[in-house]
């Protein structure tokens, strides 16, 4: 009878396993394409650039994604969603995963039936203001108009924020990032509250984006990351994986131009990466050179992050917390072995 149970068991999970693997996966192979939701438009992590193409450090993700699958980083097609359109939109299948600046938070996670597949981008919500208003810090805010999106976090973090310094304040809502973007620079409201990666994005596409300044203050931790919907663990391993070997072969010195080179490397590490030795494809229903395939479409995890949104970008974000773990930051992959 113990046999048996245990018999049973084993069954049941391959059979749980076997209808996983045979769910997005297959779909987005029979589709020949991967449908990625992004933001509506954000400087430096997805927006489509003059000749109508997406770009971006979210975008990269998804085009790691195909890269993986499809050993092409272009089979992807991009649906542009609000803040308020984002869940409904993933939870419907209407999209395969998100890559939209979003926050990890607990009821995302849990309440909503999403996974989050890590982080790739280590945040905190901020203020911008103008120069002119002369203000130096987000505690002589009291009293001020604040422009932000509807449906996001930062709604009730700037409530708890204004709340713990006795403080007043106006909220004025807006559908997306460029309608915040622009009653800020008609004078709307005083501040815009976002994300401090987004202040940054707004800033360097506003005229004269020496006159706004961000604030010191960052008043919250926004992990953001890529998320897909619970219940198809392979998918969601595929993507948590991707993102991984972005990390790791910025760990290894794997980059986009020594790829190659590196397929000789004697770290056994590299090989077990780029799929010279292992079996980690064939782990995840991909070919042995899914990582490889990612790695040399968009680059490892700092050269995707310099080529969108780094110091050398209009945007000049430093890499602060995102940095690697050995180098200051706290960006960390599991190991791929």
């Amino acid at each position: 009878m113990k046999k048996a149970s245990i018999f049973a068991v084993a069954t049941a999970a391959t059979f749980l396993a076997g209808s996983a693997y045979a769910g997005t996966l297959d779909d987005v192979k029979a589709k020949g394409f991967i449908q990625c939701g992004v933001t509506t438009g954000l400087a430096g992590f997805a927006a489509p650039n003059d000749k109508g193409v997406w770009e971006g450090f979210d975008v990269d993700f998804c085009r790691a994604m195909s890269a993986a699958i499809f050993a092409d980083p272009d089979k992807v097609k991009y649906t542009p969603l609000t803040s308020k359109e984002r869940f409904t939109a993933l939870q419907s299948g209407e999209i395969d995963v998100l890559a939209r600046n979003t926050t990890w938070t607990f009821s995302r996670d849990v309440n909503l039936g999403f996974e989050f597949i890590g982080v790739n981008y280590y945040d905190g919500q901020g203020f911008m203001v103008k120069k002119s208003l002369d203000v130096k810090s987000a505690t002589e805010l009291d009293g001020a108009r604040v422009c932000l999106q509807a449906g996001t976090t930062t709604e009730l973090n700037l409530a708890d924020y204004f709340a713990l310094k006795g403080m007043s304040y106006d909220s004025v809502l807006f559908d997306n990032a460029d309608e915040v973007r622009e009653a800020y620079l008609k004078d709307t409201c005083d501040v815009y509250t976002t994300d401090q990666s987004g202040l940054y994005a707004q800033r360097s596409v506003v005229p004269n984006p020496d006159n706004h300044i961000v604030l010191p203050e960052i008043i919250s931790k926004e992990p953001l990351g890529p998320l897909v919907r619970h219940g198809d663990n392979n998918w969601g391993d595929i993507a948590r994986w991707t993102l991984n070997a972005l990390i790791i072969a910025e760990e290894l010195g794997v980059t986009q131009a020594n790829l190659e080179e590196m397929k000789s490397s004697k770290n056994p590490a590299v090989a077990r990466l780029l799929g010279v030795s292992g079996d980690l494809g064939s782990q995840l229903g991909l070919k042995a050179e899914w990582a490889a395939n990612a790695i040399g479409s968009v680059g490892n995890y700092g050269e995707v992050f310099e080529k969108h949104i780094g110091m050398s970008t209009n945007l000049k974000i430093e890499r602060g917390l995102n940095q690697l773990w050995n180098k200051g930051g706290i960006l960390y992959a599991p190991p791929a072995r």
